[in-house]
């Protein structure tokens, strides 16, 4: 299995920056699709933006221009770098990891984090 763990999240004003961090353990050897997708309140969860292991990004409209996504294949990890914030982002956070190759050979679907909040005040 895999465990995400993200970070970053918290109470920032409009027009401000945030970074979000995620972190995958388990016996892993590769995970092809990293990213971020988040859920405000009384809302569907959405696409943030997502990064394959060949660097490859696809980001929301609604972010694109504001936000960065990074990884790094050897860590297993992901960043999200949120700039020009605006109080429509305010939403849980989270950490999305698809097609993990673990040391077993076996493929994993799809996996989730917990997510963090992240709040942006007008």
């Amino acid at each position: 299995q895999v465990q995400l763990v993200e970070s970053g999240g918290g109470l920032v004003q409009a027009g401000g920056s945030l970074r979000l961090s995620c972190a995958a353990s388990g016996s892993i050897i590769s995970i092809r699709n990293m990213g971020w997708y988040r859920q405000a309140p009384g809302k569907q969860r959405e696409l943030v933006a997502t990064i394959t292991d060949g660097g490859s990004t696809n980001y929301a409209d609604s972010v694109k221009g504001r936000f960065t996504i990074s990884r790094d294949n050897a860590k297993n990890t992901v960043l999200l770098q949120m700039n020009s914030l605006k109080p429509e982002d305010t939403a849980v956070y989270y950490c999305y990891a698809g097609m993990v190759l673990f040391t077993s050979r076996n493929y994993g679907a799809s996996y989730w984090g917990k997510g963090t909040l992240v709040t942006v005040s007008s």
